[in-house]
């Protein structure tokens, strides 16, 4: 009982210091980026690095307090350019965890974190993409892959909710059709269910949750071109089969 009130407190530590470096990074980096870096591409991956070093530090900082605990596997994997990242999205912690893996990365966000007082400018200032139902998703995310930048996703579109199986969205496997893009897949393992869809940030777990990350071996898309399939059917086709990979890889077993 006292471990778990005492990562009740550490929790509140880390989102305390996540706010902080939010705001610091609308209200000060960007602002500096803007004067000293009037380019609109390397600022953003000035700032995309600045992100990374940020959540390296929040995530030791979790470590460090006994909220969580992270294995990562196959991390070579991450260490190229032009990579399609997609992942499953178990925790709201994820993608801090992935971040801070990757120094160069493009991520695409919900479009309530875009309209964020607290989390625009960041985003503003990492060039981050929205995942807005406007339909410029697919040429924006095809746009990053094609300047040898790291594009990551979360197919599902939002956070898993608890005991629910795994619903993927389209836009991942449009990109990867449209663009012909191989797909490099991090699977998320967390032991015990922490901050899922729906879940409160002081609801800790009663133990302390270890996150497994582990990179896949790339995915050829190509086979969905190249049999004379339409675009929407290949990507209703890749769609299907990536769900049925995360569900298999998490453990998970869709409802009939």
């Amino acid at each position: 009982m006292i471990d778990r009130y005492w990562r009740v407190v550490a929790s509140a530590v880390c989102f305390l210091s996540f706010g902080v470096a939010c705001a610091a990074m609308g209200l000060v980096a960007l602002p500096v980026l803007r004067v000293t870096t009037p380019h609109a591409g390397r600022r953003a991956c000035r700032a995309q690095a600045i992100t990374h070093y940020s959540f390296r530090i929040l995530v030791r900082l979790f470590c460090l307090l006994g909220v969580i605990s992270v294995e990562v596997r196959g991390e070579r994997r991450l260490r190229r350019n032009g990579l399609l990242i997609l992942a499953n999205h178990p925790s709201l912690v994820d993608v801090v965890l992935l971040i801070s893996l990757l120094r160069q990365a493009t991520c695409v966000v919900t479009n309530r974190l875009w309209e964020h007082p607290l989390t625009r400018g960041p985003i503003l200032a990492t060039g981050y993409l929205s995942n807005r139902q406007d339909g410029r998703l697919v040429d924006e995310g095809i746009a990053v892959l094609r300047r040898a930048e790291n594009l990551l996703l979360f197919p599902e579109g939002t956070r898993t909710r608890l005991g629910s199986p795994i619903r993927l969205q389209r836009g991942a496997a449009n990109i990867a059709v449209r663009a012909s893009w191989p797909i490099t897949p991090v699977v998320i393992r967390v032991s015990t269910p922490m901050l899922p869809k729906g879940a409160k940030w002081f609801r800790v777990p009663p133990a302390r949750p270890h996150f497994v990350i582990e990179v896949k071996d790339d995915i050829d898309v190509r086979a969905y071109r190249d049999r004379n399939r339409s675009v929407p059917l290949a990507v209703r086709e890749l769609t299907i089969w990536l769900q049925e990979f995360f569900q298999r890889e998490i453990g998970t077993i869709a409802s009939a």
